[in-house]
């Protein structure tokens, strides 16, 4: 027999080289598998990352001014904000002609809006003297300074004119700096007034409360749990169905069932009179504050912090615990030693899931949180959707987002995110 000898490249059954063929097939696959999670993708995009993204640049976007004073904005950038005048009559006049257009326009009502966020009291002097200067006649009444001025005292205010020198750039970091209770001066990074504080407060109060929730959920699941992973099946999934139960109930139904349970008037504090633990003249005050938040918030968020538990228990094998007590193990060194560290990862994924959903809460908290019970979100709702200043609410967003990706940050840091199992 002869040997042969392969001279050229291996060819496929269809002649091409086999190394090419292998690479087209190869990369059909991958084009196959792309189009199988391709509508995943698209959805994530337009529901998530879309969404993110927009709620980023609100929190930074600052046109309107440049957009609604356009000729005041480049004449202000000659003037020093730090000093003791006002700016001269080229700024004025410009300002008069900027205010007709936009009169006509009917747009100085949304800067005066976006100014007044920064600076309160702007919005009445654009208003009024924006219906007037409509009238005006820019091209030779003059001069303006004298004529603003007399027109409205308030174009004499060195604040306000600081004010529109200050956000008069397309983008701003003030929303941000507003959401941690400082401000935009004159001379730069300035403290809000002590009456103004109350972004840096909500935000702690959000922290806290999540993490008590979180604890309190814990502390009520895990029983829960080992008795669903340790009852015969049959109890078993009846207990199951109780857990669940909960989640076929509207949440706004289940809210207001706790508003009318913890109110002086309802049932908890009734009986309590009626036990005689509390006189009835001194009910306890168990809504509109933290303490009915967190116990209509655990309440609620229960089930997600028991089926995580759960799932883990139900694959530890029961003859470890046999195993230690035969070695001499105590019923609670066995459950510490050997039991308790194999539930670490179903209480790790219990708990991220609960602090993440607590954090992001507002029905609740709105319900029966009261003025000291609510969350940032309710802040957040509320500039979203009632004061329209969806800037400050972006940026509120934003960095509420950032404080959570930093928890989870550090949990991955000191836990580690690999020993979170859901099962």
């Amino acid at each position: 027999m002869s040997d042969i000898t392969q001279t050229g490249p291996m060819l496929a059954a269809d002649g091409t080289p086999l190394k090419r063929s292998l690479a087209r097939a190869l990369r059909m696959q991958k084009i196959r598998a792309l189009m199988l999670i391709a509508p995943l993708l698209l959805f994530i995009l337009v529901t998530f990352i879309l969404p993110i993204g927009d709620m980023l640049y609100r929190s930074v976007d600052n046109r309107i001014v440049q957009n609604t004073l356009p000729r005041t904005v480049v004449a202000i950038s000659a003037w020093d904000p730090a000093s003791d005048e006002l700016p001269g009559e080229a700024v004025y006049a410009a300002l008069a002609a900027d205010l007709k257009d936009a009169a006509e326009a009917k747009t100085h009502t949304r800067v005066a809006k976006r100014l007044n966020y920064e600076n309160p009291g702007m919005a009445s002097v654009f208003r009024k003297s924006g219906r007037k200067v409509k009238k005006w006649n820019v091209t030779d009444e003059g001069p303006y300074k004298e004529r603003l001025i007399e027109l409205n005292d308030g174009w004499a205010d060195l604040e306000l004119w600081r004010t529109v020198a200050t956000y008069s750039s397309a983008h701003t970091m003030g929303y941000f700096l507003n959401a941690v209770d400082l401000k935009l001066g004159s001379e730069g990074v300035e403290v809000r007034p002590e009456d103004e504080r109350i972004y840096n407060t909500m935000l702690i109060r959000t922290m806290r409360m999540s993490l008590i929730i979180t604890f309190s959920c814990i502390m009520l699941g895990y029983p829960v749990a080992w008795l669903l992973a340790n009852l015969p099946t049959s109890k078993a999934n009846l207990l199951l169905i109780l857990v669940l139960l909960p989640f076929w109930t509207s949440l706004l139904v289940r809210t207001s069932a706790w508003k009318i349970l913890l109110q002086q008037q309802g049932v908890i504090n009734d009986t309590l009179v009626w036990l005689g633990v509390v006189d009835d003249a001194n009910r306890l005050v168990l809504i509109n504050n933290e303490l009915g938040t967190i116990i209509a918030m655990t309440h609620i968020l229960l089930p997600f912090m028991i089926l995580p538990m759960y799932s883990v228990m139900q694959t530890i094998n029961p003859s470890y615990l046999r195993a230690a007590k035969s070695l001499g193990a105590t019923n609670w060194t066995a459950f510490w030693r050997v039991y308790f560290p194999q539930t670490v990862p179903g209480i790790g994924a219990g708990s991220i899931l609960v602090f993440i959903l607590a954090v992001g809460y507002y029905i609740t908290p709105a319900l029966v949180g009261g003025t000291k019970g609510t969350f940032i979100s309710n802040l957040i709702a509320y500039h979203i959707s009632t004061s329209g200043n969806w800037g400050l609410g972006a940026a509120l967003g934003a960095i509420l987002l950032a404080v959570v990706l930093l928890l989870y940050w550090v949990y991955d840091k000191i836990v580690g995110i690999d020993n979170v199992k859901l099962g």
